[in-house]
C-alpha cells in the first residue's frame, strides 16, 4: 500500500507537473499582461538551447523530488520543523506508515534512474 502511495506521488507531482511547467514554458506569450517574473522567466527559457532546457526541467524536477523527500521525512518523523514539535504522523487506509516513506520515496526515485 505504501509503495502505490509512493508511486502516485510521483506520478502526480513530479511527472505531472513538470509536463505542465515545459508546456507553460512552452506555451505562454509575453504580453502586456504577463506579470514580470513571467517576463524574466519565459524570456530566461526562450533564450536557452535546447539541452539547456532540458537541463533546467531536471534541475525542476530534482528540486520536486528534494521537496517531496523532505516533507515525507517531516512526516515519518526523520526531519523535524524549526520551533514546531509536534510529531505528524500519516495513516494510509487508517494504517500506520511505520516511518517509511521517505526511504520508500528514495527508493523508487533510484530505481527510475538505474532504469532510465
Amino acid at each position: 500500500m505504501n509503495e502505490n502511495f509512493i508511486k502516485s506521488l510521483y506520478e502526480s507531482i513530479v511527472k505531472e507537473n513538470l509536463e505542465l511547467e515545459r508546456e507553460l514554458y512552452e506555451a505562454t506569450k509575453i504580453g502586456p499582461k504577463i506579470d514580470e517574473y513571467w517576463k524574466s522567466a519565459i524570456g530566461l527559457y526562450n533564450s536557452l538551447t535546447e539541452e539547456n532546457k532540458d537541463i533546467l526541467m531536471r534541475i525542476i524536477e530534482q528540486t520536486m523530488i528534494d521537496t517531496i523527500s523532505n516533507m515525507l521525512g517531516i512526516i515519518d518523523g526523520s526531519s523535524t520543523l524549526n520551533g514546531c514539535s509536534l510529531e505528524p504522523k500519516l495513516l494510509l487506509d487508517s494504517n500506520d506508515t511505520e516511518g517509511e516513506l521517505q526511504d520508500l520515496f528514495l527508493e523508487f526515485i533510484e530505481k527510475r534512474a538505474n532504469n532510465n
